[in-house]
Order: structure tokens, then sequence, then C-alpha cells
């Protein structure tokens, strides 16, 4: 069977993974491109005599590239060898905007590649009343074009047909985008280099400066206006458009939802009815998985030899993997809603609101993309800051971005809140616990922006950045992409947390179960100090004076005075160093130290609420101590992952430092002035 190896490339968010997706299913795979940690996806099909390979590239405005993710496609294509050999390229187009992808469109067929052009999203372009004449397209690019839908699958069939079909004719001329008076010094520059193709010997000379005798800012300048005149040339014949044909709601709807006021208000009330449903919702398997890991518990102690084999199971990995895997069913469900909204179009409203906001706080419309990010997880969304251009507000969106809520933080709200609030219904349908968890959500907003306007003065700008988007129509969400980000994005974290979870519940349970002189004499001193009590009586006070003198307990009394103002004892402090690794350890650090601490069978929840401070005697989570811990987990930067890729995009330990200290100087100084307050 020939292999036939493909690049798949296009302006960002013209349908690039869905078409994607669509065409590989689930023969793919996520790389590196050499030397770098931004991923390329790749995967394969069959197609009637042919193996055929595709690479999913970024998606990229223009041969110049403004950033590093552009940086990286343009010099891949430029490399079309060895390993990197391009057969063929399928440039995915917008339909209902076509305009902006011809442009980079004549620019990657000049580079001498075989293209086919896939007009995506066909069936919206008709609704509007667009019509396309694929025919003169082909003619004048010198390429074949298929009009698809690739969320509905229609023309992916005559896509990968014309895949194994050899190029048309092209009217085009390698010299049209430039002066004629300068053809001459382009012509003898590619004889001298021995180079094949016209135009990357004018890149050669504009981007990289071979030529240091040619104005190479004035040869781009006549080369864009001359490619733009093209274009517009193009387009007056290749597209037309019937307006009495359009039946399109798009304008209709962004006239409600983005309103300049009852925008952000409709968002808000978005915003609620997800976390309401991240309560209500979720409450009943977390019920289940509850029960299972209960009868787990049970069956593993009833069914295996006493000793300190099943004492680790039963007291270490059982509560610390139930920890994690609790929260399962909210994580899903927030990740589903989230990609509801980004495939609908609405994410991309949402972007174009807060750009206003950002402008004010030293960030521009670009750093609003990776903020959302945030809300999943603040590593991906620091590395798609690289998409950012100004330096100042790249730096910016990096050191506030780990404010905002990302899902590892869901765990310890959603536990901290039920023993906070009781589930109360306002108005009948309100879930005031949603009502709370909403506002964690905006204070980690409301931070951040205030964190940026700081540093917005602190560091010096160099140039003014802009904003520019266009704004995708609605769109009836597809299902198999939904539930294709819920499950990768779900894996992510079971995965991603479940390797700590497990190394931690190793060594918490190693470091709870051994200890120094007065931890292996514990019921001689536990009889000595209460020599009335049975055997029973005596055993809940053995197992809490063993941990306490654990070498676990030790590390929890080492930093215990400096945490008692906060309403903390050495219990909470275990479980606030343990959790520097990642913030979700904190549940199950709680869960496998009351484990050790008590013979009883009880959920997570019924442990912390039993719990007593050993300091004061009354509730450890008491409100002002779950206030106290709320914020604290709000503000702290308690993710060894963040502050590597940190380090890692800035090259810079003194950016890095800072992230890691005023965010951890915030969190001990808010938690303590509350707890002071509500004590």
């Amino acid at each position: 069977m020939k292999k036939l190896h493909v690049a798949l490339i296009g302006n960002p968010n013209v349908g690039k993974t869905t078409l994607f997706n669509r065409l590989c299913g689930v023969n793919q795979k996520t790389g590196n491109y050499p030397g770098v940690t931004v991923d390329k996806k790749q995967g394969k099909f069959k197609h009637l005599t042919h193996s055929i390979e595709i690479t999913d590239l970024p998606g990229f405005d223009s041969i110049y590239p403004k950033s590093i993710d552009e940086e990286l496609v343009v010099k891949y294509l430029k490399n079309n060898s060895g390993k990197n050999l391009i057969d063929k390229v399928i440039f995915v187009a917008d339909g209902t905007n076509i305009k902006k992808n011809l442009y980079l469109l004549s620019q990657v067929k000049d580079l001498g590649y075989d293209i086919v052009l896939a007009i995506n999203l066909i069936d919206i372009a008709k609704r509007k009343g667009i019509q396309i004449d694929t025919n003169y397209l082909s003619q004048e690019f010198g390429i074949h074009v298929v009009q698809i839908s690739a969320r509905k699958g229609e023309g992916v069939d005559e896509l990968k047909s014309a895949l194994l079909l050899d190029s048309p004719e092209s009217r085009a001329d390698d010299l049209k985008y430039l002066r004629p008076e300068n053809h001459a010094i382009l012509k003898d520059f590619t004889e001298k280099n021995n180079l094949q193709n016209i135009y990357k010997s004018f890149l050669s000379i504009t981007q990289e400066n071979t030529l240091p005798e040619v104005n190479s800012k004035k040869w781009k300048s006549e080369e864009a206006i001359l490619r733009y005149q093209f274009v517009r040339k193009v387009l007056d014949k290749a597209i037309y458009i019937d307006k009495s044909l359009a039946t399109d709601l798009t304008s209709k709807l962004d006239s409600i939802l983005m309103h300049k006021v009852g925008g952000y208000l409709i968002f808000l009330m978005v915003l609620l009815v997800i976390f309401q449903s991240v309560f209500s919702l979720a409450a009943y398997p977390m019920g289940w998985i509850e029960s299972f890991f209960s009868l787990l518990h049970d069956t593993m102690q009833s069914g295996l030899a006493p000793g300190a084999f099943t004492s680790f199971i039963t007291e270490g990995l059982i509560p610390g993997i139930e920890g994690v895997v609790i929260f399962v069913p909210q994580i899903v469900i927030l990740f589903f809603f989230f990609a509801l909204l980004d495939e609908s179009g609405y994410m991309n409203r949402i972007i174009y609101l807060m750009d206003r906001v950002m402008q004010k706080v030293g960030m521009s419309g670009k750093s609003v993309v990776p903020l959302i990010s945030s809300f999943a997880c603040a590593v991906p969304a620091i590395m798609a800051t690289r998409t950012i251009e100004n330096k100042r507000e790249r730096l910016i969106t990096i050191l506030v971005a780990p404010l905002l809520t990302c899902s590892a933080r869901l765990p310890v709200y959603t536990i901290l809140i039920g023993l906070l609030v009781p589930n109360h219904l306002l108005f009948g349908f309100v879930s005031v616990q949603a009502l709370v968890l909403l506002g964690m959500y905006l204070l980690g907003v409301v931070t951040s922006a205030l964190a940026a306007i700081t540093f917005k003065y602190l560091i010096k700008n160099q140039y003014r950045s802009f904003f520019i988007t266009e704004m995708p129509r609605y769109l009836l969400p597809s299902l198999k992409n939904v539930f294709f980000t819920i499950w990768e994005n779900t894996k992510a974290f079971i995965w991603n947390a479940g390797k700590i979870i497990v190394a931690a519940s190793i060594i918490l349970y190693v470091l709870g179960t051994n200890g120094g002189e007065k931890f292996k004499n514990t019921e001689q001193y536990v009889q000595a100090k209460y020599p009335g009590l049975t055997q029973a009586e005596l055993a809940p006070k053995i197992s809490s004076y063993e941990l306490e003198h654990s070498y676990l307990g030790m590390m929890g009394k080492s930093i215990e005075p400096a945490i008692i103002p906060l309403g903390y004892d050495w219990k909470v402090g275990i479980a606030l160093i343990s959790s520097i690794a990642a913030r979700e350890v904190f549940v199950g650090t709680m869960s496998i130290i009351y484990s050790i601490d008590s013979e009883e069978d009880l959920s997570i929840m019924q442990k912390l609420e039993k719990e007593t401070n050993s300091n004061t005697g009354k509730p450890t989570f008491n409100f002002a101590t779950c206030i106290s811990l709320l914020l604290f987990y709000a503000f702290s930067l308690q993710c060894m992952s963040t502050i590597a890729v940190t380090y890692k995009e800035t090259k810079s330990l003194k950016w890095t430092s800072i992230q890691f200290m005023y965010m951890t100087g915030l969190a001990y100084l808010v938690s303590l002035i509350a707890y002071q307050i509500l004590s």
C-alpha cells in the first residue's frame, strides 16, 4: 500500500481539529516538535490504495511568524525535507469568511506545495447565503477545491479522494507579488544559492536579511499589497452572497449575548447553572463511588491477613485514591459544560467581552484564551501564552494565570463548601453551595485582575498591542467532540493527580506509621496517662498519640506555630505541606491522616466533621477555619508543575520566585485576616 504524508494547516479557528478527528478517529497520537514542548498531532487513515499519514499543525495567520507556535509551523513548511517531507497539504478554510484564509493560502501555495483546499463550514455558509465558485478557485490557484462540513462529515470522502489526484495547472506567476524591477535580483539570488523555489528565496531575503543591500521591509510591504490585490480580484469572481437565501440567527443571538451590560449578566447566570450542576448532578455518582470504596475497604480488611501491608492498603492507598476518584463526577460535569461553550461558539463571545477588561489591566484579548484555559489547568494555560507577541502582556498573563480556579482546586473547594454551607436552596431552585462556588471562581477572576494592574505599573511596556478576532457562527455542539474533550481532560486529571496521590499516599503512610522513641512506646505512654481505661477505650487514644508522634506528625508540629493564627492545627499543616506537590493532594492527605487516626470506616466528609482541633478542643473545620482554608487555597501556588512551566516559559528565576512568593504571601495574609476577624 502506497504511503502519503499530508500536512493539515490553516488559520486558527477554521475547524482543523474537527476535521483531523473526523479523518483519523482514534488513530492519532500527540508528540512534540524536536527541541520544544509545543504539541503536534499525528494520525493516519486508509483510502483506496493509500495509507495516509496526517500531521495537524497549529493554526497560524501568516508566513511571517509573530509567535513561537507560528514560527515553528513556518519553519516546518520551509524545511520540507528528510523526516519532514510533505507530499500533500490540506489547507482548511472557513467558508463563512474565506477572504482571510485565501491570503495565507496564496503564500503556502507559493512555497511549492501540492494543495487541496477544504472549504469548511459550508453548511453554515449556505445558510448565510454564501455561494462559492470552486472551479474558479481551482483554476486561479492550481489546486483541487472541496467543500466540506467537518462537523457533519459532508464532503470528507471527496476530500480523501482529492488527495490522490495530481494538481491541476495553475495560472499563478511565482513573481506576481514583487515589483518587476526586483525580479532580476530575486532570480539571480535563487540561481546562486541553488534554490528550487523562488518564494523561498524571497523569504530568505526578507526574513533572514541574506541580501543587506535589499530593503526587506519595503519588499514585504509590496508583497502584502500585491497579494491582497490578487486575493480581492479572485474573491470578486469566486464569492457571491445572496442575502435573500440567508437564514442566519447569529446576529440576533449576539445582540443579546454580547450586550455591553446584559452579556456579562448572562455569562454569570451560565456559570451559576454550571456550578449548581457540579453539586446537584454529581451527588449521586459521588455517593456510589463512596459506597464502592467503603465496600472495598471492608473487603480488603476482612480478606487480607492483619499486618503492615493490609494496614497500608486500607488506611493509606484506598483513602488516598478515593480522595481523587470521588471528585471525578464533578470534574466531568465541569469539562462537559466548558466543552459545550467552546463547541457552540459562545466561548469566543466570552473572550470578546473580556477583552474590554483585559485592556484596562495591562493585558490584551489574546490573554483571554490562556486565562480561560486556567479554569482547567494553569500549566497548558501558561504554555498557551506563546501566542502573545507583547512581552509585558505575556509575562503578566503568566504571573496571574495560577490565580484563576483550576480543576485541581475543585475537590478542595467542594469539600470545604460542603462543610461550610448547608445544602439549602434560595427561591426554591438556587443552591447556596453553588453560589459560594461561583463566588470562589469570581474571587480568582477579580484577584487576577488586581494583580495584573499591579504588574502593569511594575513592568515596562515596549509597545501597545491590539486584539483582532473573527466571531465564529453559533453551532450545535458535536457530542462526539464534546465527549472526546471530556475524556481527554478527565483522563489527564486522573492520570496526573493519580500519580501524585499514589506516591503521596505511600510516603504519607510510611511517615505516619513510623516515628521516634515516643512513637515506639506509644502504648506505654498512653496507658500511663489513662490508667483506668479499657483496651477498647484506649484504642482511639493510641491511634491519635501514634500519629502525633510519627514523622508525619513531627512535620505538622514543626510548622504549627506559623499556621495556628490561620486557625489550623498540625494535622492541617501536614496537608498544606503535602499539597505543595499539587493542590488536589489536600483531600487525599486529610483522608489518609484521619484513616490512620481512627478505627471507624467513615466518609471523608464525616471524618472532617468529627475532627476537633488539638489546641482548642473545638471542631477543626468550623466556619472561620473553612473560610480561611478556602482563601488560602484560592491564592497559594501549590503546584510544582506550574512553578516548573513558569520557569521554562519565562527562563527567569526572578519572575518564577516572584510568582511563588507573592501568591504564598497573599494567601497567608488574607487567610490570617479572615480567621482573626471571623473567629
